[in-house]
Parts: structure tokens; C-alpha cells; sequence
């Protein structure tokens, strides 16, 4: 099986093969490469429906004239724990990242995120997230501002009383409740438009039907929420007793 980087007419394949509504696995087979491969490509370069080949061919010279350039060892760059390969983490971070672009998130917003949940810690100040990102610290500021108003991370402050920014189960189940209370007041005003425009009308029917529709998907959501906050914090706790 070939190793190595993936060449530019590889990547043609791949366009090809996405155009043609082909599996990652198809595709990988095609080429005799790995299918982690062929995801990792395919997400990181705009995914399945945005994927150029030429484009992810330059973006991939540019990484690489990047790390390149990078000085072995910075001091704000801390090493990567437990035997971890450094490469192989920041390539699954820019896929992670890219999962959060297509679901909306601005690029530096989706990396700053991205950053917060494989770091063990779950927690990062301004200044580690400017040495992890290799940005500016006005970028991760405007970042890390937009993500605390979608209650995606919350501000703590530590021993030296520096803000850090956390990501934990906490969050991501205050974001995911946030987002049920909104779908539910979707729900609300669609069914204030059946008074008005006059119940068993074609319109108000259809504001009729839209509120139970989000009426069930919000109340599903807000309670497979709490089983699931419930279930996984009691292995989490489980984990970290049978670690000590």
C-alpha cells in the first residue's frame, strides 16, 4: 500500500470519485490507500460537497512550507503528552475543526474550539491558546468571545487569576439545552400564528404542524440531554477513581 503524501492526481481521483457520489471507502480502495486517509483529506479541504482538488493540493504545499519554517521546541508550543505523534494530533485537530466550519463556526472560532476539546485539560488561557494556534491574540480573543456567547465554553479563573476558557460536559450540555429552549420558542411563536391567521386555514395548519414538530424534537432533545449528562458523568468519575 503506498505511503506518503498524497499526490495531485490522487486528489483529482478523489474529486472524481466524491462527484460520483462514491464512499471514502471506494474511493480508498481506487487508490490503494487508507480510508482514514481519504476522510482526513476529504474534511480537512472543505468536505464531501466542497472538496477541489487543485485547492487542497496548495493548501497542503502550504502546511507543509509551514511546518518547515516552524522552530523545533518553541517554549509558548508546550510538547504533546503521553507519547502522542505531534503531526498526527494536529492533523486530526484541522479535521475536527473542519467538522465545526460545516456545522457553521467561523475557521479561527472552529480551531480555537477544536483546540479546547483535545487538550486533556479542557481548559486553556489566551496565552496557550495563542502559542497552540499561531495566531494573534486578537484572533483567539474574538474567538474565544463568540464561543462563550453560544455558551459553547465558559471563563474560569485560576490560581494566578488568569482567565481560562473551558470546555466540559457542562458545557456542552448547558449549548445543547441552550439549543432546545431556542427550538422550543420556535415552536411558541409558530402556534401564536395559528390564532391569527385563523385555525384550520392552510397557513395556520402549517404553523399548526411545525409547532408539534418542534415541540417533540425540543422536549427529545432536552431529555435524552440529561439521561445522557447523567450516564456519562458517572462514567467519567468511574474513570478518574479507577485512575488514582
Amino acid at each position: 500500500m503506498p505511503g506518503g503524501r498524497l499526490t495531485q492526481p490522487e486528489r483529482q481521483q478523489i474529486a472524481l470519485g466524491l462527484a460520483d457520489g462514491l464512499a471514502y471507502a471506494a474511493i480508498a480502495r481506487r487508490l490503494n490507500r487508507p480510508t482514514s486517509t481519504i476522510t482526513r483529506e476529504v474534511m480537512r479541504n472543505g468536505g464531501p460537497t466542497a472538496y477541489r482538488a487543485d485547492l487542497a493540493h496548495h493548501a497542503t504545499e502550504r502546511r507543509v512550507r509551514r511546518r518547515r519554517k516552524a522552530t523545533p521546541g518553541r517554549a509558548d508550543t508546550p510538547p504533546r503528552a503521553h507519547g502522542r505523534d505531534a503531526q498526527a494530533v494536529q492533523e486530526y485537530e484541522e479535521t475536527f475543526a473542519t467538522v465545526f466550519m460545516q456545522s457553521g463556526l467561523p475557521r479561527m472560532t472552529a480551531r480555537t474550539l477544536a483546540c479546547l476539546y483535545t487538550t486533556d485539560t479542557g481548559s486553556l488561557s489566551a496565552s496557550e491558546l495563542v502559542g497552540r494556534l499561531r495566531v494573534s491574540p486578537a484572533s483567539v480573543s474574538k474567538a474565544v468571545a463568540f464561543l462563550d456567547s453560544q455558551g459553547l465554553v465558559r471563563r474560569e479563573r485560576d490560581e494566578r487569576r488568569r482567565e481560562r476558557y473551558v470546555v466540559d460536559d457542562d458545557v456542552l450540555y448547558e449549548s445543547v439545552m441552550a439549543s432546545a429552549r431556542a427550538t422550543a420558542h420556535l415552536g411558541e411563536i409558530a402556534r401564536q400564528g395559528v390564532g391569527v391567521l385563523g385555525r384550520g386555514t392552510p397557513a395556520a395548519t402549517r404553523l399548526e404542524n411545525i409547532a408539534r414538530f418542534v415541540d417533540f424534537v425540543s422536549e427529545s432533545i432536552a431529555r435524552a440531554a440529561g439521561q445522557a449528562r447523567e450516564i456519562l458523568h458517572t462514567k467519567l468519575e468511574t474513570t478518574r477513581g479507577d485512575a488514582s
